[in-house]
């Protein structure tokens, strides 16, 4: 039979075994989700101003917005003003569509007056 003593002894050190493993799971875990966090990030939405030359109207700026929004992983393209170089603000997952994909999107779209030019040009 355990006494007292001996039965208080075990008690305590089964509770600091206990605090051990408590404070090794919170740390794996404070780093594990750190880590996780971190692999979450091309999750993200990103997203980029494009600058095209070659829009003259507000049916060019429909047409390349429409064509780029249909790319899988771009969520918007908001066109600004029909000029010399319009600015499109276009919001985007990396982890799906890439840069290069848009600029195609927008390089490959027909024109206004001939579906079969491309007049559309990224301007760095």
């Amino acid at each position: 039979m355990y006494t007292k003593f001996a039965l208080s002894n075990m008690l305590f050190k089964k509770l600091f075994m206990f605090k051990k493993i408590f404070i090794a799971v919170f740390v794996f875990t404070a780093i594990g989700n750190n880590l996780f966090a971190k692999n979450l990030q091309p999750l993200i939405d990103s997203t980029v101003t494009i600058k095209v030359k070659g829009v003259t109207c507000s049916n060019d700026l429909k047409t390349l917005s429409t064509n780029v929004k249909e790319l899988k992983g771009v969520s918007e393209c908001k066109p600004g003003k029909a000029g010399a170089v319009s600015v499109f603000k276009v919001t985007y997952n990396p982890a799906v569509v890439n840069i290069k994909d848009i600029h195609k999107a927008f390089e490959n779209t027909g024109g206004c007056s001939d579906p079969n030019d491309r007049p559309y040009k990224i301007k760095n």
